[in-house]
């Protein structure tokens, strides 16, 4: 397979582009304080200290098919877990430390996770922070030219390719590998050239997100809506409530239907939505989360159509909501109810049809101009309280006027 990094037209980005929607999963030691993922930063844990946390963190409950069938049965297409946190304790057995679940617990917990995507075959991607509080050289190169910061520098480099290496070598296909926590050197730094080629090298065809410090496949706006360049592939990663790590006092939920807005406001405008679950200490999702998910999958059931494969509409925001596209077809996502009769600008496309996508029934539509009306939906479209899809054939690819402000 030929990759062509950071070029949306690559072979190897095609899939993830038509997949639109993925699980996002922080979990690790933190979930034990369950005061979310910085909670040793924050409340500046000594090292020794949070050691004894993470060497008694035992996940019994931890079910990774059940992870699998929850993302899949929300209708996501790929699962990104963290493999390792800023806090330097990983989920996964290493040479490199004995720092690991598999020391801990006897339990590869990425390795379950692994034969699970893989047995239902979702695509699955590692997170790994490149930030370490726990491993003494982190910081090394930042202090450099002092006596011996190089060497620590170097250290620590050989330390994270080797956990990379691992992560491509031993958990059979991964599909991405999502960097964090690049901040403190750049690409150079941080060798990324170097280990992003080692990793492709390992797992050709791989998928790499931009937080390495250099470009590599896709940009990765976080908490926000931002749309990358058109020919640019890009992901926004979100949480349902306010934090990533499980955080016991956090309320701040999004209702369901923000979060199927945000997915077709993202949608429209080209990009993904990586979702993110902070599982429970035990390994279990919040209930609120479970809530979530299994009410935004009975949406996808019937609207499934309206979101994957779609591409960059041309279509400007609506009163009613956002449009999404494929092929000949445009999506009306109405995620805001304003009556019987829906008005489109800047269609240009004539429509040749227009109908309820959940039920298929035709409705009734007339162009003028750079107007579309759509009349007579019925009282039920406006009873769903999340998003009522209306679908528009048109001829050809759809195509719309410039808009003015």
């Amino acid at each position: 397979m030929e990759t062509r990094v950071g070029d949306i037209t690559s072979p190897h980005m095609q899939w993830w582009l038509d997949a639109k929607f993925g699980m996002f999963i922080h979990w690790g030691a933190y979930s034990e304080l369950a005061r979310g993922e910085w909670v040793m930063n924050r409340e500046r844990w000594p090292i020794d200290e949070y050691e004894k946390v993470a060497r008694a963190w035992n996940p019994e409950r931890f079910d990774a098919r059940e992870w699998v069938r929850m993302a899949q049965d929300a209708g996501m297409r790929y699962l990104v877990c963290t493999s390792k946190h800023h806090d330097g304790f990983c989920l996964f057995g290493s040479e490199h430390n004995d720092y690991n679940t598999v020391e801990t617990i006897g339990r590869d917990l990425m390795a379950e996770l692994a034969d699970a995507c893989h047995a239902a075959d979702m695509p699955l991607g590692f997170y790994y922070s490149l930030k370490d509080w726990h491993h003494p050289d982190y910081e090394a190169g930042r202090r450099a030219p002092a006596p011996g910061d190089e060497a620590g520098h170097a250290r620590f480099i050989e330390y994270t390719q080797g956990l990379v290496r691992e992560l491509c070598s031993n958990y059979g296909k991964l599909a991405i590998l999502w960097y964090d926590g690049g901040g403190l050197y750049d690409g150079a730094g941080w060798h990324a050239d170097e280990m992003n080629a080692l990793a492709r090298e390992l797992q050709p065809g791989i998928i790499i997100n931009d937080r390495s410090r250099v470009p590599e496949d896709h940009d990765t706006p976080e908490q926000h809506i931002r749309a990358s360049a058109p020919d640019r592939a890009w992901e926004t990663c979100m949480t349902m409530n306010a934090s990533w790590g499980r955080h016991a006092g956090d309320r701040e939920w999004k209702s369901t239907g923000e979060l199927i807005a945000t997915l077709t406001r993202i949608n429209s405008l080209g990009g993904n939505l990586l979702l993110n679950v902070g599982p429970m200490s035990d390994g279990l999702f919040p209930a609120e989360s479970v809530l979530r998910l299994r009410e935004i999958g009975r949406w996808m059931d019937l609207h499934g159509e309206s979101i994957y494969a779609t591409r960059r509409s041309p279509f400007q925001w609506g009163g009613f909501g956002f449009t999404t596209t494929k092929g000949n077809v445009a999506y009306l996502q109405i995620t805001r109810a304003i009556g019987e009769e829906l008005i489109v600008g800047m269609v240009k496309s004539p429509v040749v049809s227009a109908t309820l996508l959940a039920t298929g029934e035709a409705l009734a539509f007339e162009q003028r101009g750079d107007r579309l009306f759509i009349r007579g939906l019925p009282s039920i479209a406006w009873g769903d309280p999340y998003s009522t899809v209306v679908k528009l054939e048109m001829e050809g690819e759809p195509e719309a006027y410039p808009g003015w402000w």
